[in-house]
């Protein structure tokens, strides 16, 4: 059985899409077989792997409607290994249309349940708020991934995303843990970016992945091409980098791995 990884952090621009996108075509490109699941209405890891959110027929936002199942949503993208589940803006109206459904924090899980046995690693990329989707990403989860970009609020908003994975984990989801913080938008050439660093560190009683994502203008760029770091210019520093992730993410807990 693969792990679920949910890439969350309710404060926006952190990197958590370019994170969800070249995460998982860095763990692809290692041989994984990885799902990637889009459940931000924005759309953007979708139209990150160069597919027309607006064009595909069943999205998310079917499946959690039960308009359809989930393997009438799974497209096939340009990377090999490499499967998504896409998004679009309709996904904003799921939130008040899921009101008063029974259960309505499993519906995610319980599609993924009947594919799961077919991938090494399903990425959820969620919204940037604590909502329904991201309940519902968290509940299907095994661990969460947070994205803290390297500056002065780093730290904000992180209590609070704390203490909603932890009512998760006691309410909803028992098995829910944490995965780890990864910084991103890192600059060398400012002391703030080694402040944040340090400050998190000495903060946060958790799990701090050795990789930091380094600011990096292709890293910026490649969304716009439709194609991860990892195609758009191999040998950039944003591609190192996620690949170090990806190998980092694989090897979690092994303690043979250094």
């Amino acid at each position: 059985m693969g792990r679920t990884i949910v890439i969350a952090n309710q404060k926006g621009g952190v990197g958590k899409t370019t994170t969800a996108i070249n995460l998982s075509a860095a763990l692809a490109e290692l041989g994984q077989k990885v799902l990637v699941v889009d459940t931000d209405p924005q759309g953007n890891t979708t139209s990150g792997f160069g597919i027309d959110k607006n064009e595909a027929e069943n999205t998310i936002y079917e499946l959690l409607l039960g308009e359809c199942e989930i393997e009438e949503c799974l497209l096939e993208t340009e990377v090999e290994n490499l499967s998504i589940i896409p998004a679009n803006i309709n996904l904003a109206a799921a939130e008040i249309e899921l009101i008063g459904i029974d259960e309505k924090e499993y519906i995610l899980k319980r599609a993924l349940d009947q594919i799961r046995n077919r991938y090494d690693f399903i990425i959820i990329d969620c919204p940037p708020s604590l909502s329904v989707l991201t309940t519902n990403a968290m509940c299907a989860a095994n661990t969460v991934l947070v994205p803290i970009q390297c500056e002065y609020y780093a730290l904000e908003g992180l209590t609070q995303l704390m203490y909603t994975i932890n009512l998760v984990k006691e309410r909803l989801n028992p098995e829910l843990e944490m995965e780890g913080v990864v910084f991103t938008m890192y600059d060398a050439r400012t002391n703030l970016s080694l402040q944040v660093v340090e400050n998190v560190k000495s903060n946060l009683k958790q799990e701090i992945y050795k990789t930091i994502i380094p600011r990096n203008v292709r890293l910026a760029e490649a969304p716009s091409h439709g194609m991860p770091i990892t195609k758009y210019d191999s040998k950039s520093a944003g591609a190192e980098s996620y690949r170090l992730l990806a190998e980092e993410v694989i090897h979690r807990g092994d303690e043979e791995w250094q």
